[in-house]
């Protein structure tokens, strides 16, 4: 058995780069940026925009804000944002009420990949979803969605109350 090793030009980086106990990149070698994970916290707890819409940079090295929704934003919205693109992650302070009638709030995580899209879109989308989950903590739930009746309210508040 002959290890393999990997042979870097000089300055290159490895694909992989653990920054304190965060690692930046997966395989696509896409990573998230810093702008997009102090929004998220932002958002989780000053509760200062709805939604955050986020996508790979034009040269598909970074994960980027593409678009913040405005804090009296609404689901319908977020929903149409999405809806206009081939893949997107999403963010949203998803409000509903339980069973019982009570107001519900949860941070829901929507992994957007039409089924329109490209392969090569969707596989590095979906390659470098862990990279986003994993820099943004306290997401109560994700969502996988490929078709604009994955994103029906009426769908996706019952998911969230599961």
């Amino acid at each position: 058995v002959v290890p393999s090793v990997a042979i870097l030009a000089q300055g290159e980086q490895p694909a992989s780069v653990v920054f304190g106990n965060r690692s930046d990149a997966m395989s696509t070698g896409v990573t998230v940026s810093d702008d997009c994970i102090q929004k998220f916290n932002d958002m989780k707890l000053k509760h200062d925009c709805k939604y955050i819409i986020y996508k790979i940079s034009d040269d598909k090295s970074q994960i980027v804000i593409d678009e913040v929704g405005a804090k009296d934003s609404n689901y319908a919205t977020f929903k149409e944002k999405l809806l206009g693109t081939e893949a997107r992650y999403g963010v949203i302070d998803f409000h509903y009420e339980t069973d019982d009638g009570r107001p519900q709030d949860k941070l829901l995580f929507v992994f957007w990949s039409s089924d329109d899209a490209g392969v090569k879109s969707k596989m590095l989308y979906a390659g470098s979803k862990d990279a986003v989950k994993r820099n943004l903590q306290g997401i109560a739930k994700e969502l996988q969605a490929n078709d604009a009746s994955d994103l029906d309210e009426a769908e996706v508040t019952k998911f969230c109350k599961k």
